[in-house]
């Protein structure tokens, strides 16, 4: 007898497949999962284009022209002359520290300062931010002070109890306080940078006579085109070009262009580990819907075996079956995909509002480029752990109808696979921006699902051969047995809820411990007061007042200024380097130290630190990666005209964030009597009112940094990271859950009609409850034990290469993920698994039949 296929419409089926499904909500699950990743990684890459795009608009402003050459001596005429002949605007300034004093009758109070004289045409970019009085409207202008007048920051004005319109001194010259300075655009960072702000007119400040030809001034000349092209313009680029060719011919020393990421380091390092941290946080959301998505899919499929050997039998065409499937998939998927799109592009609202601050500027709008990306990673999401499984429902043969044993799902081939995960895995290293951070996490998952596996394998064959069956109690034989008799849908569960676990307990790991790690680089307690010039000859006077004040903690160390001027044997020339970091730090003075003990909160990166060590040196691990240093090579100081070479012996890291003393350099030596030094101190100053001016009087000599504001404003900055972070750990919570219950969900059928089956022997309701929670309470301790030691393993990998914080968590985590995991996996057991023991027994006899 001849036999002809349907001719059967490939969208019609799929039309109607697809309708009936998500009206069933057979799809519910895939969909979730796919707008939970979409949605995390879109939020994030929304706000960290707008982010970019600002910081690119808002160069010029922050830099205060187009272009900067900076340097430590007057800028040479030729500079200036180059942006005439190419018709830029020009603007000049010069910054030093220096010592601002109240007149004799209103006081006498004296207070390091940050001068900086400027020119008329001072900002080309950006704008002032005034204030005519105290409680006055903040006013925008650009303009400089008039001659004769200054502009002061409010800290000046607090500590030395003076007014708008009082005299100022400065070093010979009595200037007119006129407005309060509330921003300005170029401020720079450094340590100046700390230092309350004196504006004043370039004309007034030969006449101060402050600048002596050992002062450590710096000179900067701001350049800017004519319209709003600003660096992209061509006489900038030109300036630019010829600028770095000057100070590349090595003959111009301690001259240098400014960038963005060199002017405000600062901004661009906050931003960066912001970045870092929500990308983290995306990634586990992706890498957690790709699991539920795997689940969710293998689920649909074991449920539409029959449909499909019906359809098989009424001579439906292979080709159209899968046809109507992948359709329907991708129709479901991109729908799934837009809706991440739209709900992550209304969440980047969120960020914004929690981290635009940092910028204190409006965002440009976003573009179309993270919603694109969005939507790749959506469909790859379905296409690589979704689709195979579907796909084999095209495969079914007629003779399930018959015999239900044939057609079961398989696993998917080992080409489709490889080729699904590494273009998902390339997509989210991508998405992560950070390349190490993105191998370390997708590596550090794929790893542990494979271990996952293995472990709950053996698990298995344990359980068998460990649990009696006769003398153990009931409903603890029936579950080994239950167990033991689907080893692959073990294996599977655990593995899935193992992952899922794992995110969630990395996301507690991360906040308790990684976030901590940060807040205790600059605790609530940390230094405000940074104090340097003591003569050693005033040190024990010194820590004497601090005690008598109430300082019991505080950094005290010998600072010594040397010049490097040999490596290896070889003279040290800005030439030697390509790098303009490494180039900038050949050409200045270090501030080197020396102790017998290795700083308390410096970590050893490698070597070893050596006691009293004769030709021994300690070398910050940033600076050697910089200037090309390695452990064993030679290093020679030039220190007040005294030779002093050594060896390195270890590497540091150095958290430069810390509001600690750190050095670049030290000598592992308790004395070094040879070389002129002065000593540093770093504290946090008591609430006593007066304590700065007693401490001035007493060491008339010394310079007093006050960091209260900066310290204020970093831990701004870091409640400001921390809400963004915790907000999006709402979407990866919202991963987990949904692999959770897709795991403990992926075995429904399979129980309903083994308790069917027990159920018409005569085993009751109570009876299988308890054997479903000793399975459940059983997968998941397994579960949350081995999430647990992963996320150890996982989160310490990244706490060190990644963020750069020690890594010391609770060696209770392992039980308590074992806890949790149980708990968990009961809890999703419940709502998932409660309609299989409330079936009527005709109802599970019937199916267990079928």
């Amino acid at each position: 007898m001849q036999t002809h296929a349907l001719q059967i419409s490939v969208f019609g089926l799929a039309w109607r497949q697809g309708w009936r499904d998500f009206r069933a909500g057979e799809l519910r699950l895939l969909m979730v999962a796919v707008m939970l990743a979409v949605a995390a990684l879109t939020a994030v890459g929304f706000f960290a284009s707008r982010l970019e795009a600002a910081l690119a608009r808002d160069a010029g402003a922050l830099l205060g022209g187009d272009a900067v050459v900076a340097s430590d001596k007057p800028p040479l005429p030729a500079f200036a002359e180059r942006a005439r002949a190419l018709g830029l605007q020009q603007a000049t300034s010069t910054s030093f520290p220096s010592m601002a004093r109240a007149l004799d009758e209103q006081g006498g109070e004296a207070r390091l300062v940050s001068v900086k004289a400027v020119s008329s045409s001072y900002p080309l970019r950006g704008q002032l931010r005034l204030r005519d009085r105290a409680d006055g409207p903040v006013l925008t202008v650009a303009a400089a002070p008039e001659p004769g007048t200054v502009w002061v920051e409010a800290g000046v004005l607090d500590t030395l109890q003076i007014h708008l319109g009082d005299k100022l001194l400065l070093g010979d010259q009595r200037f007119t306080i006129t407005r309060v300075v509330v921003q300005e655009p170029d401020r720079g960072s450094g340590f100046l940078g700390f230092s309350p702000r004196v504006l004043m007119r370039d004309s007034d400040l030969a006449a101060t006579g402050l600048i002596q030809p050992a002062s450590r001034v710096t000179y900067r000349l701001m350049v800017a085109a004519n319209g709003n092209r600003g660096a992209a313009d061509t006489g900038v680029r030109e300036f630019l070009r010829w600028a770095d060719a000057q100070v590349a011919d090595g003959k111009l020393r301690g001259v240098r262009t400014e960038s963005l990421e060199s002017g405000r380091p600062e901004m661009q390092q906050t931003l960066d580990r912001a970045k870092r941290f929500l990308n983290l946080v995306a990634l586990l959301a992706a890498l957690l819907a790709a699991v539920a998505v795997a689940i969710a899919a293998r689920d649909y499929a074991q449920r539409h075996l029959d449909d499909c050997a019906m359809l098989r039998v009424l001579g439906t065409p292979q080709r159209a079956m899968a046809g109507a499937y992948a359709l329907s998939l991708g129709v479901v998927g991109l729908i799934a995909s837009v809706g991440g799109v739209a709900l992550g592009f209304a969440v980047h609202f969120v960020f914004v509002s929690l981290l635009a601050g940092l910028l204190d500027a409006q965002l440009p709008p976003a573009t179309a480029m993270p919603a694109l990306f969005g939507l790749g990673v959506g469909m790859t999401l379905l296409v690589a752990f979704g689709l195979p499984p579907v796909l084999q429902l095209a495969r079914v043969p007629p003779l399930r109808v018959i015999r239900r044993d044939l057609g079961q799902p398989r696993a998917a081939s080992a080409g489709v696979l490889i080729a699904g995960t590494a273009g998902f895995a390339a997509l989210l290293v991508a998405a992560s921006s950070d390349l190490r951070m993105g191998l370390l996490a997708v590596g550090g998952f794929a790893a542990a699902v494979a271990v996952f596996a293995v472990l709950a394998w053996l698990a298995v064959w344990l359980l068998r051969r460990l649990v009696p069956q006769a003398g153990a109690p009931r409903w603890l034989g029936l579950a080994t047995r239950q167990l033991a008799a689907r080893p692959a849908l073990v294996v599977l569960q655990v593995s899935a809820l193992a992952v899922g676990l794992l995110a969630l307990m990395l996301l507690v790991l991360l906040r308790t411990d990684l976030i901590s790690a940060w807040r205790a680089a600059t605790p609530a307690d940390a230094p405000n007061r940074f104090v340097i010039n003591l003569q050693p000859e005033q040190g024990e006077a010194f820590q004497a007042a601090l005690k008598a004040a109430g300082v019991a903690r505080y950094d005290w160390y010998p600072m010594i200024r040397g010049r490097l001027v040999a490596i290896n044997g070889a003279a040290v020339a800005p030439g030697r380097y390509t790098d303009d970091r490494a180039q900038r730090l050949v050409e200045r003075e270090f501030n080197l130290s020396h102790a017998a003990q290795m700083p308390a909160h410096n970590l050893l990166a490698s070597g070893a630190w050596v006691p009293d060590q004769a030709d021994g040196l300690s070398v910050e691990d940033g600076l050697a990666t910089t200037l090309s240093l390695k452990l064993g090579d030679s290093l020679t100081f030039d220190i007040a005209g005294i030779q002093k070479t050594g060896r390195i012996t270890s590497l540091r890291k150095v958290d430069w964030g810390s509001m600690r003393v750190n050095f670049f350099v030290m000598f592992p030596l308790a004395r070094m009597d040879d070389v002129p030094l002065s000593y540093i101190s770093a504290f946090r100053a008591p609430d006593t009112p007066g304590f700065d001016r007693a401490l001035a009087r007493q060491f008339p000599n010394l310079t007093n940094v006050d960091l209260s504001a900066s310290l204020a404003q970093v831990q701004k900055v870091l409640d400001q990271v921390i809400r963004a972070v915790e907000f999006l750990f709402g979407f990866t919570l919202a991963a987990g859950l949904v692999v959770l219950f897709a795991a403990v969900s992926a075995t429904r059928e399979s129980r309903a009609r083994e308790y069917a089956v027990m159920r018409a022997v005569g085993a009751g309701s109570r009876l299988l409850r308890q054997v479903q929670r000793a399975e459940l309470l059983g997968v998941g301790a397994l579960a949350g034990l081995l999430a647990a030691v992963a996320a150890l393993v996982v989160g310490g990998v990244l706490a060190r290469q990644v963020f750069e914080f020690s890594w010391a968590p609770s060696p209770w985590v392992p039980m308590f993920g074992a806890v949790a995991g149980a708990l968990l996996a009961l809890a999703a057991g419940w709502w998932g698994l409660r309609e299989v023991l409330r079936r009527p027994v005709m109802d599970t006899l019937r199916r267990a039949a079928d």
